[in-house]
């Protein structure tokens, strides 16, 4: 389980995570990332995750059990260094059934295109991209 730094434990954050993050979705979950801002006056936070889990998942015992398969993925990202994004992951009907790899390749997918976009972001914008300008 991850460090309660982690974790995203207020339903305010939850609600502005989901309606103002960029979103990925796949067959079995949808992601939602809000990136943390970057500075000299902000240090880098760590990521913080939360599941929302609805009972169209199924009874409670198919619901924990994706959620704690969600967990252990979201840990295995966080030991592999990612920092920089509050996440929040929505379980759709379909991972009760979809077994451990198709929630694996879901959540590595959103995990993978939201550290693009943070790479992009701490790239900055190309000096020929700026608006107005033509190649």
């Amino acid at each position: 389980m991850p460090a309660r730094q982690h974790r995203v434990t207020r339903g305010d954050d939850y609600r502005r995570i989901v309606r103002t993050g960029n979103r990925v979705g796949g067959a079995t979950c949808i992601a939602h990332a809000v990136l943390h801002v970057r500075g000299a006056d902000a240090p880098d936070q760590p990521a913080r995750f939360g599941f929302i889990i609805s009972k169209a998942v199924g009874n409670a015992v198919t619901r924990n059990l994706v959620r704690r398969r969600m967990k252990f993925l979201v840990e295995r990202g966080l030991h592999a260094g990612f920092t920089g994004a509050d996440i929040v992951f929505r379980a759709l009907p379909a991972s009760a059934d979809a077994g451990f790899e198709g929630l694996e390749r879901d959540v590595t997918r959103a995990l993978r295109k939201v550290e693009r976009m943070l790479a992009e972001r701490d790239a900055g914008p190309d000096p020929g991209s700026e608006p107005g300008s033509r190649p």
